[in-house]
């Protein structure tokens, strides 16, 4: 029935990816059936599945009864035939739109007519892939992220003819099963790797000009709230993955600015430098390599007046400036510290965006030399590192992160998605701290409008111009 509880799945590929969406089923109650052509493959996803159990319960996360029921809820087959029952059948194998076809249209000959089939697919259009069904409205997308049985989001995304009912039915599942569940259009990329990608361009943008070095950037951001820097994260998924998602979401979108891929990034691929996998990315993870060290609280003299100013400078707005002695101190505005200076008439020390809250580095740009020390003191008035940035408008986390809210902006206007399901789905795919709309309206979305005209001319670069979106006033 359409409207009943999905308890009978099968996952078609073995690997990484697919043995976790069935253990995600599995836990949640289902009875899962993992297929796969490749003997050795079933083998290595039967064993990490029942270690994984056994890790669960030696923590006290299942009990050893339940581990070993969740266990017994799961067959690893190498037949397509042993499918016929199900009721979902989730496909998780190579990203080919043409050996997915094949496959699709072999299971859609086994299962019954009203059994669902939903691909696992991070980029291929699902009306593509659509095209060979007999009964393309049974078809939809539900993409995982990896690990599946940790990442909370799945993206379920409609292609032209899914009927309404199925993708609703499919979000019901996925929500059962523990996950945040977004409904999503089918474009290229669909909500995070489409509004993602200036996470990792601003990075390598910045990286490329000199704004600061690998290790600086990659502080800021975890300083800012994220888990990991979006250079350290571009090793960590692999800079030959990452760039090839870039590119093609750019080709996707027929070249689009706002989704330019970075000749830095391509770079390490060309020279094979993919990160943590081969040793080299954009750090050097070879044995001897020198390690990064993250920027260290400053320790200089603290005048009563820089207590002040950074008193009110945590609650301050975008724009507004505070003496503090002979020069301004003020939060990035997109204006460079040089044009700052010259509409207030004195030296001004510019920081980057951080959190209110924050405890780690923040950046700042100076501009002139001589007023170095009283940025050192302000500094040290937070116990806060501090990261000299280039005199660039936007300086790095503000314009990324204003970046992303730009690239959402683009994405709500389009219709792939609501403010709130790609903030949650940022949130919960990419272990973002706070949504790229939650950031804007602390930020303020006027003050976010003009932060990026303002980058946008100094840079001489379309791509940053406001989405009509936020230039509206949403």
């Amino acid at each position: 029935m359409m409207g009943a509880a999905i308890e009978k799945v099968a996952v078609c590929g073995a690997g990484a990816m697919g043995s976790g969406i069935a253990q995600v089923a599995a836990q949640a109650g289902a009875s899962v059936l993992i297929f796969d052509v490749n003997a050795q493959a079933l083998e290595t996803s039967r064993t990490r599945i029942l270690a994984d159990l056994d890790k669960l319960a030696a923590r006290g996360k299942l009990s050893e009864d339940e581990a070993r029921a969740i266990g017994e809820r799961m067959q690893w087959v190498s037949a397509l035939d042993a499918l016929a029952d199900r009721e979902l059948v989730i496909e998780a194998i190579i990203e080919d739109a043409g050996i997915k076809g094949e496959l699709f249209e072999r299971i859609e000959a086994i299962i019954s007519p009203d059994a669902l089939i939903a691909t696992n697919t991070s980029s291929l259009p699902i009306s593509r892939l659509a095209q060979g069904l007999k009964q393309p409205e049974r078809f939809v997308g539900m993409h995982f992220f990896n690990p599946a049985t940790v990442m909370k989001l799945v993206e379920v995304i409609s292609g032209a003819a899914t009927d309404p009912a199925v993708a609703k039915r499919i979000k019901a599942a996925a929500e059962s099963w523990g996950k945040v569940a977004i409904p999503v259009a089918d474009v290229p990329g669909f909500i995070v790797n489409r509004v993602a990608r200036p996470f990792y361009g601003e990075a390598f943008t910045a990286l490329n000009e000199g704004a600061a070095d690998a290790s600086a950037i990659d502080a800021l951001f975890r300083a800012a709230g994220f888990r990991m820097g979006p250079l350290e994260l571009t090793d960590l998924i692999g800079q030959d993955v990452n760039f090839a998602v870039a590119r093609s979401v750019f080709d996707s979108y027929f070249g689009r600015a706002r989704f330019v891929p970075q000749l830095r990034q391509a770079a390490l691929v060309d020279a094979g430098w993919f990160g943590r996998k081969t040793g080299r990315g954009v750090y050097d993870y070879r044995d001897g390599a020198i390690k990064p060290v993250d920027p260290q609280a400053a320790d200089a003299p603290v005048t009563d007046v820089q207590r002040q100013a950074v008193a009110v400078l945590t609650d301050a707005a975008p724009g507004t400036f505070l003496r503090c002695g002979a020069l301004f101190v003020g939060m990035t505005r997109g204006l460079t510290a040089r044009q700052e200076s010259r509409i207030l008439g004195a030296p001004v020390i510019l920081f980057d965006w951080s959190p209110a809250d924050a405890t780690g580095p923040i950046g700042f740009t100076l501009s002139e030399e001589s007023a170095h020390p009283d940025a050192l003191g302000l500094l040290a008035a937070q116990s806060r590192a501090g990261v000299e940035i280039a005199d660039r408008p936007g300086m790095i986390v503000a314009r990324t992160l204003a970046q992303l809210a730009n690239a959402a902006a683009d994405a709500v206007l389009e219709q792939v998605a609501d403010e709130q399901g790609i903030d949650a789905a940022l949130r919960y795919g990419a272990n973002y701290p706070y949504g790229p709309f939650a950031w804007a309206d602390r930020y303020g979305r006027g003050a976010l409008v003009s932060l990026l005209d303002n980058i946008a001319d100094g840079t001489g670069e379309t791509l940053y111009r406001p989405s009509h979106y936020l230039r509206n006033g949403a």
